[in-house]
């Protein structure tokens, strides 16, 4: 099969990133076939391997969001990353952070770090599909991501960020979020500090 062909079939398909078995459905070809034209194209330099078993097509790299939700499943972009995104923290964020219900990992993939922090399943919620330039994302909602991280804090798993700007953060959304790690403990320690972090009692954003 000509690379034009698979190209054109990848295109079609809409997928940014892809595991070998998606790649042998999208092409139609066999296992074999599909282990054979992997290997040429990535050699060519016609595709990204991302990890073992984890492909994109190099002229058409997805953002590292994009990969961040496909290298590590399942798990959606949040603490550090998400609260840049949101404006909460002024610092550019240059590893992409992530959560997931499964070990805690890292990852190097075309010269950019992925963490991934592992949360309770009961915690896995509050965050969407949004579209960034052109390319939907899994990404915690505004008040997930700071109750992400302040859970973290808690932990003593992340370092506290005096420059966070908690501005425009609905409380009775952040207390939603806090009630799903279903800790007694985290919920004492964020009544007890949460006029030194300065989180807001107001109910609503300004």
């Amino acid at each position: 099969m000509k690379w034009i062909e698979t190209d054109q079939k990848l295109t079609q398909s809409r997928f940014k990133v892809f595991t070998d078995r998606e790649f042998r459905a999208i092409a139609g070809v066999s296992p074999i076939s599909a282990k054979f034209l992997l290997i040429r194209y990535t050699r060519q330099g016609l595709l990204c391997r991302l990890k073992r078993g984890l492909y994109a097509v190099k002229a058409r790299m997805p953002s590292t969001w994009v990969i961040a939700n496909r290298l590590y499943r399942p798990s959606y972009v949040s603490l550090s990353s998400a609260l840049s995104y949101y404006g909460l923290i002024p610092e550019t964020v240059y590893a992409v952070t992530s959560v997931t219900t499964k070990s805690t990992r890292e990852f190097e993939a075309r010269g950019v770090s992925y963490s991934y922090r592992t949360i309770k399943r009961s915690a896995f919620s509050g965050y969407r599909s949004v579209e960034i330039n052109g390319e939907s994302v899994l990404m915690a909602e505004k008040e997930k991501a700071l109750a992400d991280y302040l859970y973290f804090v808690f932990l003593k798993k992340e370092p506290w960020n005096r420059r966070l700007n908690t501005d425009g953060v609905h409380r009775g959304k952040l207390n939603a979020c806090l009630e799903l790690f279903d800790s007694p403990l985290f919920i004492k320690w964020f009544n007890r500090e949460k006029h030194d972090l300065e989180i807001p009692d107001r109910r609503t954003a300004r």
